[in-house]
């Protein structure tokens, strides 16, 4: 053989080898992180049951502060949360020391002030689980229960971003209106035997108070972040207009993505995928309503979007609002991370993880089962829709690598 062809041959092997290599190594770099997701979520499922428990063990430390560490810039807790049975049965039974109106909002709550100097947030019930409220998909008051069942589908999800939330019951004649504000107090109400109040916001009218069972008022308290991280509100790429006939851009320009990936802090960092999980998260709760969301201060983009205010979800479940979903079958991406952790929540498994997770809570059972059943069939919806994705785009474009070092201090 010629030396020339000699050259030739040995550059040919050369690029056979440099790309075989390549490829294996691609393949076993996704290899080991569909298995280290495969392992993260049988370590989820492990520890999904929470028994609300009053005992700290191995350390001295409150649960207020044992929560306040937890919380980074990408997650609000870790993955490891041996001491949430206990802060969750802290949050549901401590002594109320101060009570008071809501901060700015349209719905109703009230801020409470545990023992300990703990700021929670009050949301009370006004609806029976198995009411389902008609209209548009973000009609209705505030749903408590929602918040409960979201925060836990956030732990399911892998997400971590919701602030912890519990179930709680109040008498409002004697753990309330004792330590309450004057604000607070001019609030409150008789309607036949109940104590009803109906609080500061903008719809809270004295015509519509959320009213107790006598003086016993069901609700969740969602745990105030610390004081460390100040949140930072943005409006939602995806919002909508609230006015008839007026469509937002979304609603009619199919290429808005690309117009939204041009604008931070979506044209680079991890929010525009973030986004993408949320759409994700509120298409399985039916929630409608995410006009703003927060995120920590000064961030450039970096931190988490967080899943705060999840009350309009879980309402009509024969409801299937495809909208909500827009960020996904529109820009068509999504983590590797979330894509396989909703492939292990088929068949059965999320319906049963739900209830699981919250059959401890002090206002089980949370959701009726045809809540439990329409998530399991959003699901089969969100899965249908990468699958268009990937079909459209391919795999390698459509499921995106994103994972972060999250770090706990």
């Amino acid at each position: 053989m010629k030396l020339k062809q000699r050259v030739v041959l040995l550059a040919i092997l050369l690029v056979i080898f440099i790309f075989t290599k390549v490829f294996l190594i691609d393949n076993l770099d996704t290899s080991a992180a569909n298995r280290e997701d495969q392992r993260a979520f049988h370590r989820m499922m492990a520890g999904l049951r929470v028994e609300l428990v009053p005992k700290l063990d191995h350390t001295l430390q409150s649960p207020w502060e044992i929560a306040a560490q937890w919380v980074v810039p990408r997650e609000v807790y870790p993955e490891e949360t041996p001491e949430l049975g206990a802060i969750m049965h802290a949050m549901a039974t401590k002594k109320i020391i101060k009570a008071d109106v809501g901060y700015k909002g349209t719905q109703l709550k009230a801020l409470l002030i545990l023992e300990g100097g703990q700021k929670v947030v009050f949301k009370p019930k006004r609806y029976n689980r198995d009411y389902v409220v008609e209209g548009e998909p973000y009609a209705g008051y505030d749903r408590h229960n929602a918040e409960v069942a979201a925060f836990h589908l956030d732990r399911i999800l892998g997400f971590r971003r919701a602030p912890l939330v519990v179930g709680r019951f109040v008498n409002l004649r004697t753990e309330i209106k004792p330590v309450a504000t004057e604000q607070l107090l001019s609030t409150f109400l008789t309607v036949g035997n109940n104590t009803c109040f109906y609080g500061k916001c903008y719809y809270c009218r004295e015509t519509e108070p959320a009213c107790a069972d006598g003086d016993t008022m069901e609700g969740s308290v969602t745990l105030w972040l610390p004081d460390v991280w100040p949140l930072q509100k943005h409006r939602h790429p995806w919002g909508r207009t609230y006015r008839e006939g007026k469509l937002a851009r979304w609603e009619y320009d199919e290429s808005y993505c690309d117009a939204v990936k041009k604008t931070s802090p979506y044209d680079s960092g991890p929010r525009l995928l973030d986004i993408i999980d949320t759409a994700v998260f509120d298409y399985l709760i039916g929630n409608a309503d995410r006009h703003h969301y927060e995120s920590f201060q000064d961030d450039e983009g970096a931190s988490m979007l967080i899943l705060l205010d999840n009350a309009k979800s879980f309402g009509n479940p024969s409801l299937d609002e495809r909208s909500i979903l827009a960020p996904l079958y529109q820009c068509c991406i999504i983590r590797v991370s979330t894509w396989n952790r909703l492939n292990y929540l088929k068949n059965g498994v999320l319906k049963s993880a739900l209830k699981s997770a919250m059959a401890h809570d002090p206002i089980a059972p949370v959701l009726s089962e045809p809540h439990l059943d329409a998530a399991e069939q959003r699901l089969l919806s969100v899965l249908a829709t990468v699958k268009q994705c990937t079909d459209q785009f391919g795999a390698d474009t459509v499921l995106v690598e994103d994972r972060m070092p999250l770090a706990h201090l």
